[in-house]
């Protein structure tokens, strides 16, 4: 198992530029778990006591309206870590993280994170780097969801998954038509209607 992490730190964009001893020392206070698909990673208000970095499978990080209603915030594969927001300022997750297949996770705890933080900035600055990538990726979805109707929601994650595959005149949806109007923050029926409409 160890070889298997070893090789997913090292994928992580999170690591990039960090020596192999330090790699190791990731390894060495870190957690390895393997959840089924439909498992919880986390709830909304849960301590946030460190994140998670996705060695294999697909996680779903979404918000519960109070009639129980789901939104997708973001999907997340291999390389990526999740719940990461909360380990500088020490307070709860934001929102829930479920397992949609079966998943290997590497948990890292907040506690020893911080240390290493303080010994080596640079893993620091890379998890900067991501979060603003991740600041504007919100700041279109709150856009998207609160500005454009349903068919300018859906053309635009569609170029969205269209720059992220190369930019050609095909793209391939990685996920189901419930999952992607959860993404949408519409129902699978006005998806259909809308899907039909633009064929």
């Amino acid at each position: 198992m160890s070889e298997k992490v070893s090789k997913g730190l090292e994928q992580v964009l999170l690591f990039q530029g960090l020596s192999r001893e330090q790699l190791r020392e990731l390894e060495r206070v870190g957690q390895h778990s393997t959840l089924e698909a439909g498992r919880t990673v986390f709830s909304q208000g849960d301590p946030a006591e460190g994140f998670f970095v996705i060695l294999s499978g697909r996680v779903k990080v979404y918000k519960l309206s109070l009639e129980g209603k789901e939104q997708i915030l973001h999907l997340f594969g291999p390389g990526e870590p999740i719940g990461e927001v909360p380990v500088f300022a020490g307070e709860t997750y934001p929102a829930h993280a479920e397992t949609m297949e079966r998943s290997q996770l590497w948990f890292l705890p907040r506690a020893k994170l911080r240390e290493f933080f303080r010994r080596d900035p640079s893993l620091a600055m890379n998890m900067l780097a991501i979060l603003s990538r991740r600041l504007r990726r919100f700041t279109e979805l709150i856009e998207d969801l609160s500005l454009k109707e349903t068919p300018n929601r859906l053309a635009a994650y569609l170029m969205h998954v269209q720059d992220a595959q190369g930019g050609g005149a095909t793209i391939q949806l990685d996920v189901s038509k419930g999952v992607l109007a959860k993404i949408l923050g519409t129902t699978q029926e006005s998806l259909s209607r809308v899907l039909r409409r633009m064929s």
